[in-house]
């Protein structure tokens, strides 16, 4: 509903709008990761507090908090939606099933549920992959015509470019808490740009995949609430039934994942005071998704992205404020890297000079210094086992390439 509005609106010059975004996605993955791993960051605040002044920090906290709330009653809404056409549920009551499950959620084992929900993910890009397919290989209207049906959405923002830009600053809200952790879990920069690259890519293609899909069959899905199920039972109903417990389960996933952590800001660490929270924030969420998901969508994410445009700039300026410190890091872990594989390895020399230069890279990082030497040296160890009979050359480029 979201690529309908806001770029298929356009008719097919809205797929460049995709395109584009797909670029950006890319830029955004390398940025992101590369940040995180540059301060090893646990958490978004961690890299926003090195990178701008406490007090935008604090609107840029709110900007986030808000967002997830927001995100999360659009998702409510979307659960109705899905149960409503798929089933003939009246979208409130699909919609109050998810919120129930969400609150169930948080008095039970929650992250073994999260890590079983997690296997829909995969899922749905095989699931978009067949939309895609199905697509291309049936008939479908004349590219003139497809752009006559299109002008009957209405746009989420009056102009394609505006709406490039909004949708990936709402992707970038979305995405750069999660993004930050994972570049902070990954010890080699190279490595978390790369990570970047692919990522961003898989994200693009398939945004690209699911925009294509919809716009070859905007004369059967234009005015639906979720047209990618609609597609989905042209194919065949049990396809389509296996579709919306995916989009079902992805939606609960995302809304819990939200509101939890709208209610973990608010709980003080206590899991009592979390749950009271949860619940009403859910509540809230609960009645802002009765708006319906259509007005939502239109209503709701460009707000969403006009709020993620002031975040784009604050990570903008941080990653050109940073880019020298980031190369110089890279080459430091690098060394550090190299240094301990002597350490790990049976034949090589590790001198009281190597210990000192160790200990002189890891404590000119930006990261905290213990931590880093740590890991460097778990990651030398791996480094010196997989390649016990390796010559020394060889296991110090090897090590010199992990930076």
């Amino acid at each position: 509903q979201d690529l309908l509005q806001y770029f298929l609106s356009f008719g097919a010059k809205g797929l460049i709008g995709i395109a584009a975004l797909g670029v950006l996605n890319i830029i955004f993955g390398v940025v992101a990761l590369q940040l995180g791993s540059y301060f090893r960051s646990g958490h978004h605040d961690e890299v926003f507090e090195r990178i701008t002044h406490p007090a935008v920090r604090r609107v840029i906290d709110v900007v986030l908090v808000f967002s997830g709330f927001a995100m999360g009653f659009v998702m409510l809404a979307g659960a109705g939606a899905n149960l409503e056409q798929q089933f003939g549920l009246p979208a409130w009551a699909g919609s109050a099933v998810c919120a129930g499950l969400v609150i169930l959620t948080a008095f039970l084992d929650f992250d073994r549920i999260m890590k079983v929900i997690g296997v829909f993910t995969p899922m749905i890009v095989i699931a978009i992959v067949v939309l895609v397919v199905y697509s291309l290989v049936t008939p479908h209207p004349s590219v003139a015509e497809l752009n006559a049906t299109a002008t009957q959405v209405s746009p989420a923002l009056p102009n394609l470019w505006f709406s490039a830009i909004n949708y990936f600053a709402l992707c970038v809200v979305n995405g750069i808490g999660m993004a930050f952790v994972l570049g902070g879990s990954v010890l080699r920069i190279r490595e978390a740009r790369l990570a970047g690259r692919i990522g961003g890519a898989i994200i693009a293609l398939v945004i690209g995949g699911d925009a294509l899909a919809l716009y070859l069959n905007m004369d059967r899905i234009w005015d639906v609430n979720v047209p990618a199920l609609e597609i989905a039972r042209m194919i065949h109903p049990a396809f389509a039934f296996v579709y919306t417990l995916i989009i079902f389960a992805l939606i609960y996933n995302t809304v819990f994942s939200l509101f939890f952590a709208t209610a973990r800001r608010f709980s003080g660490g206590s899991t009592k005071r979390m749950r009271i929270v949860l619940m009403g924030v859910v509540a809230l969420g609960y009645a802002a998704s009765l708006m319906g998901f259509k007005k939502l969508i239109g209503g709701m994410y460009p707000i969403i992205g006009w709020l993620g445009v002031a975040l784009l700039v604050v990570l903008a300026a941080g990653w050109l404020r940073e880019r020298a410190g980031v190369s110089h890091e890279e080459k430091l872990r690098r060394m550090l890297i190299r240094l301990l594989v002597h350490k790990h390895a049976d034949h090589l020399e590790y001198t009281d000079e190597h210990r000192e230069k160790a200990r002189e890279l890891s404590r000119a990082s930006v990261a905290d210094s213990k931590q880093l030497r740590r890991d460097a040296s778990a990651l030398a160890k791996d480094i010196a086992d997989r390649k016990p009979n390796a010559s020394p050359s060889d296991l110090v480029t090897q090590g010199a390439g992990e930076g």
